[in-house]
């Protein structure tokens, strides 16, 4: 893995940080530990503090043993990660299989100055380099109780010139609309958004197993899965006071309207 945008030196070894938001299904910082290993900049230690799969790596140019940090006992991995560079860096380097490098942590110790503008810069990169995505509501709106869906025909999307239907899922909170799902129902790379205000995670259809994907979203709703979905997005209390009910009244006309655009925009 390439070393970070951003490095500090804290003693015998380097911090790397560096946001990554290119794994669409996750996003969060990368935090490196680099040393010299024979006059080589080496990697000794990477922590990938993600969103839905955090998990650390020791000695990932050697062993690569990677391990998954369970957020229910670590709390933040983030903050997890950065206690165990200012207390356990030499054990973990030991266990990377870097003994010298272990012994020359002991023995000069690691700048606790430097590693406060580690811990400053790594909280200023999470909160600022976060992915998320701002969609237009939708031309074609349709009510169902604390939810509402908007459909639109949407061109031109990104270098590929993609195009296709989006069905969004929006609420109200605090005096302003927000997007709790997003389905892009495009011909090239057609993806779905859980919470793309939140943690944005985005998943690309595999069409052989989905088939066409308007009409696997539309199942979604018609199956009763909206609330689940609204949930895994980060938003338990809408999610709980969805009226299916509500939401199947409305899906025969918001479905009709979104094939028709499909007909309408054919080439």
């Amino acid at each position: 893995m390439e070393k970070g945008d951003t490095i500090i030196n804290i003693g015998p070894v380097d911090v790397a940080l560096s946001y990554r938001k290119e794994i669409m299904p996750d996003q969060g910082l990368m935090v490196q530990v680099f040393g010299d290993i024979d006059g080589h900049d080496t990697e000794i230690l990477r922590f990938d503090c993600f969103d839905q799969d955090p998990h650390y790596h020791y000695g990932p140019e050697n062993m690569n043993i990677r391990l998954h940090m369970d957020k229910t006992t670590v709390g933040t991995p983030l903050g997890w990660t950065l206690k165990n560079i200012r207390t356990n860096l030499p054990a973990m380097v030991r266990r990377s299989g870097y003994d010298d490098l272990a012994m020359a942590v002991e023995a000069q110790g690691i700048d606790e100055n430097k590693m406060d503008e580690v811990e400053a810069c790594a909280l200023g990169k999470s909160r600022d380099e976060r992915r998320t995505v701002t969609h237009f509501r939708g031309d074609h709106i349709y009510e169902a109780g604390n939810i509402r869906f908007g459909v639109e025909f949407r061109s031109n999307i990104g270098a590929a010139n993609d195009r296709g239907v989006a069905i969004h899922v929006l609420t109200d909170h605090l005096g302003q609309e927000f997007e709790l799902l997003a389905f892009d129902c495009f011909e090239i790379a057609p993806h779905y958004h859980y919470g793309p205000r939140n943690q944005d995670v985005r998943i690309y259809w595999d069409t052989t197993t989905s088939g066409n994907t308007l009409a696997w979203t539309l199942e979604q709703f018609k199956s009763g899965n909206l609330a689940s979905m609204i949930d895994r997005a980060g938003y338990p209390t809408v999610a709980a006071n969805v009226d299916n009910d509500l939401v199947q009244a409305v899906l025969p006309s918001m479905e009709e309207k979104a094939w028709a655009l499909v007909g309408t925009n054919q080439q």
